[in-house]
């Protein structure tokens, strides 16, 4: 190890992404006297937050009670509620806005800046980390880490480094080894599995219908798990809200079924079943000499309308008059119980997304220290904690690395 005086640090930070960049720039702003430095395996720092949002950075979501939002989280529920009350959305916004960045609401709650670019979020962390004179040093992969007296020898690939504190805000890895750094401090890690992805149903005819959009309720079969929303038809099966919500909160599960599992789809949610047989026998009775696609007011694409009545034995051009008992059961029962078997999957977009990571119950939850390494804390994604698409994830990181900072700098306080 090179003893070099500028290898020794008060704080490091390992991992120059979103929690790690806002953990060292709040740790700093709290306590402007601590050498503070951030480590980073790639050559380049923000990588996931320029890609966010098709390159326009969803910085959080206008969600405001921490009651709330913790609903957003399949993995985190019970533990963000605390550090939600600390530092949440609003909080978020103020943050920015202080650094004269605005944020903007759109329909769905998700928050981005007005400039509508992630640049505009790189920049002004750039800027801090210039200002508060914090180094990302660049190409540093941890080998390993070692408690040593009231340090941490951290030796990567290139070098040794010193510190008192730090914070790993390394990310979610999507194996196993990539955590080994971590796990060798006895630090438990919970196996990483993908979180949000499609249901492929291969050589499917649905898949016929690629690009038709619906509003759905999803069940997987076997469980009480299932989502409502809009379920979109791809090339390769069915995606959409309603189904990336579904894989997101039965992620474990379905890894343990190897990604081969029964779900059911329920094409009309606003209707049980007494009304629709109410409704198809008016129309049998009221509209016999019509063709059935010619009224089948139903909120369902008329491809779709089409590809359910041939899968219920219904010809679309058959008049009403002509539908059998049978024939309209089996609609019925295609219409609010259609039950698909999916296998694999296709893991949603680039931005690989995997619920995984630092065992929870290792962590305290008001500080973000590990319980078994005192001295060390974490940040975002390398926890097990993973959430919807919409902004959630970026706010968990900005709460966990300001509370990290937080506490870090009233740490060295009492010293």
């Amino acid at each position: 190890m090179s003893n070099k005086m500028e290898n020794s640090f008060d704080v490091m930070v390992i991992g120059a992404g979103a929690a790690g960049v806002f953990s060292a720039i709040n740790i700093k702003t709290f306590h402007p006297q601590l050498r503070v430095a951030i480590l980073e395996k790639t050559h380049q720092s923000l990588s996931k937050v320029k890609v966010s949002g098709g390159g326009r950075c969803n910085v959080t979501h206008a969600c405001f009670d921490p009651k709330e939002l913790i609903k957003f989280y399949p993995r985190g529920t019970k533990e963000l509620r605390g550090p939600f009350a600390v530092f949440q959305p609003s909080d978020t916004i103020q943050w920015f806005a202080e650094r004269n960045i605005t944020l903007k609401t759109e329909e769905d709650g998700r928050m981005f800046p007005d400039s509508d670019s992630s640049q505009t979020i790189i920049d002004c962390f750039h800027q801090e980390l210039r200002q508060l004179e914090i180094p990302i040093l660049y190409q540093q992969k941890i080998e390993k880490i070692t408690p040593h007296e009231n340090q941490f020898i951290i030796d990567t690939i290139q070098e040794s480094y010193a510190c008192k504190r730090m914070v790993i805000t390394t990310g979610g890895f999507n194996k196993l080894e990539q955590y080994q750094f971590i796990n060798q401090l006895g630090i438990s890690i919970i196996p990483p599995t993908p979180s949000l992805f499609t249901f492929n149903l291969p050589q499917h005819d649905l898949l016929q219908l690629q690009g038709i959009v619906s509003q759905v309720n999803v069940k997987l079969l076997g469980t009480k798990m299932e989502e409502s929303g809009p379920l979109l038809i791809t090339h390769w099966g069915v995606s959409g809200p309603a189904i990336l919500k579904l894989s997101s909160w039965a992620a474990r599960y379905l890894h343990e079924q190897n990604y081969e599992f029964d779900f059911r789809v329920n094409w009309l949610p606003s209707m049980n079943e007494e009304l629709l047989k109410e409704t198809l026998n008016n129309w049998k009775q009221n509209y016999g000499a019509k063709k059935v696609i010619n009224h089948f007011e139903l909120d369902i694409p008329k491809k779709l309308q089409v590809y359910l009545l041939n899968k219920s034995t219904i010809d679309e051009n058959t008049k009403w008059a002509d539908v059998t008992k049978k024939q309209l059961n089996k609609l019925i029962d295609t219409l609010l119980n259609d039950v698909y078997h999916s296998q694999g999957k296709t893991t949603f977009k680039k931005e690989f997304v995997s619920c995984g990571g630092v065992q929870l119950n290792e962590i305290n939850f008001k500080t973000m220290e590990s319980k078994k390494v005192p001295g060390i804390y974490f940040a975002g994604e390398v926890l097990d904690i993973d959430a919807l698409t919409g902004g959630f994830n970026f706010q968990a990181a900005w709460t966990t690395g300001y509370i990290a900072a937080q506490h870090i700098a009233t740490s060295f306080e009492a010293e």
